[in-house]
């Protein structure tokens, strides 16, 4: 039997409903059941109201509302966060789905992107321009979620993470505040927020919009190369990281055979790695790069082509769409050492479903020059950063693996960092919060008691305040 939603201040609502330009959509209405869903299937919650907010103002009014009724507040941009942060029961969530504008400054190479942005939404407009920035490998991924846990992306060994690439933001606190954050020093102080969202997540505030810097970046080299699940090829592939400059964008993905042209059939649903490579250097050279990648070990099936750059961030897009049931965890290694390669192997062999691909990032390169301190992003020694992601097409299965998932990741935690990147963090993973921040965890924590003492923004990977 479903609970009856909370009672709600009639007062309070009626000034929302005059507050707000955008849609407010309650349990009785017809197309309730479609505005509380998000990307992750595992994650069925009823909130008391969605408000599809039509642009800050609305933002603010939501964020009054929230605090002012009691009630948890969920913020919402792709809504592809596989924790469920996106949605609640029995509170307000506040979706940004409606703020999608992008604007392109070519002269200055800025992107003025809101915050209910989709990467594909940035990719369209800055690649008329010849454009882009770090941001993510799934097209429909929420800039604001993948931006303020850090932001890996094809491009980062080069331009570095999402948040490297964020000079400014506009953001609207838990007192209902609107101010623009950027690293320019003021009376406000707000610098110190820039450096919060850089990696902090949600904890801090509403992000509306976000200003990034472009680079020239149009035509890429792109796409995946398959061979047998071997330790061999994951130690080459680690050769061929030290050895590339930040150029070569080069994901590793260890899974089972997905049924692509291009891969033999009696590869399909068989257990294989493969390099997913993303080359910005010159055209000329692509043919050494592909030298390279044959040189890893004996090749399968591959697709590596000359494509638009925006192409390359759709290619997961279909074996990943929404509806399926995630559950994930994530890990940081230095270096590649043998005994993660040992682990991809052996965990790899046992993979639930061909939707269940663990992906090794390369975060060295660019990501390096930024130092622990100056972004809340605080693992800037480690080399990859990997995600394991058993991902089932239903909820029986998705909880059956589990278990499959955590001795996946216990037997990787020998040889790999005490935390990991927290958009790769599920509902369960509140412990490793300070792991994950390390030396930042303390001044966040300063930052969140001054701007959100009351912890209305808590439906994230928490720092309390």
């Amino acid at each position: 039997m479903t609970a009856s939603p909370p009672a709600l201040d009639d007062r309070l609502l009626e000034r929302l409903r005059g507050a707000v330009r955008g849609e407010i959509v309650e349990p009785d209405d017809p197309e309730y059941a479609e505005a509380r869903k998000v990307y992750n299937a595992m994650i069925d919650r009823r909130p008391a109201l969605v408000v599809r907010a039509a642009d800050a103002g609305d933002v603010m009014a939501t964020v009054d509302f929230a605090r002012d009724q009691g009630l948890p507040l969920a913020v919402r941009g792709g809504g592809h966060g596989v924790a469920g942060h996106g949605t609640c029961d029995d509170g307000v969530v506040l979706d940004l789905g409606a703020m999608r504008g992008v604007r392109v400054d070519p002269v200055a190479r800025t992107a003025r992107v809101e915050g209910g942005c989709t990467w594909a939404d940035v990719n369209h407009a800055t690649h008329a321009f010849g454009l882009a920035t770090t941001g993510g490998i799934v097209s429909t991924t929420g800039v604001g979620g993948l931006t303020t846990g850090g932001g890996m992306g094809y491009l980062d060994r080069r331009y570095g993470l999402a948040c490297d690439n964020l000079l400014s933001i506009d953001l609207v606190t838990a007192d209902g505040s609107f101010v623009t954050c950027t690293d320019e020093q003021d009376a406000a102080g707000h610098t110190d927020l820039l450096w919060a969202v850089r990696g902090g997540g949600g904890n801090f505030g509403v992000v509306t919009s976000f200003l990034y810097r472009l680079h020239p970046v149009a035509d890429v080299l792109g796409g995946p190369t398959f061979y047998p699940l071997d330790g061999e090829v994951m130690r080459r592939y680690r050769e061929l990281i030290a050895e590339s400059d930040g150029t070569l964008g080069a994901l590793l993905v260890v899974g089972l055979g997905p049924p692509l042209p291009f891969l033999p059939e009696r590869w399909h649903g068989r257990p294989l790695c493969g390099v997913v490579v993303c080359w910005t250097g010159p055209e000329e050279e692509d043919d050494r790069v592909r030298a390279r990648l044959a040189g890893l070990g004996p090749v399968l099936g591959q697709h590596v082509a000359r494509m638009p750059y925006p192409v390359i961030n759709t290619l997961f897009d279909d074996l990943v769409p929404p509806g399926l049931h995630h559950y994930w965890k994530g890990a940081f290694s230095y270096g590649l050492p043998d005994g993660v390669v040992d682990t991809l192997v052996e965990y790899g062999a046992t993979t639930p479903s061909i939707q269940s691909v663990t992906v090794v990032f390369p975060v060295d390169g660019a990501c390096h020059r930024v130092r622990p301190e100056d972004t809340a992003f605080s693992y800037r020694d480690a080399d990859y950063s990997i995600a394991l992601s058993p991902t089932l097409t239903t909820r029986q299965e998705c909880e059956d693996r589990k278990d499959w998932v955590r001795a996946y990741l216990k037997a990787l935690r020998p040889h790999c960092a005490e935390g990991g990147y927290v958009n790769f963090m599920d509902a369960d993973d509140h412990d490793r919060v300070g792991a994950n921040y390390r030396g930042n965890l303390d001044r966040l924590t300063e930052l969140k008691r001054r701007y959100d003492p009351g912890n209305l923004f808590r439906l994230n990977h928490n720092i309390t305040p």
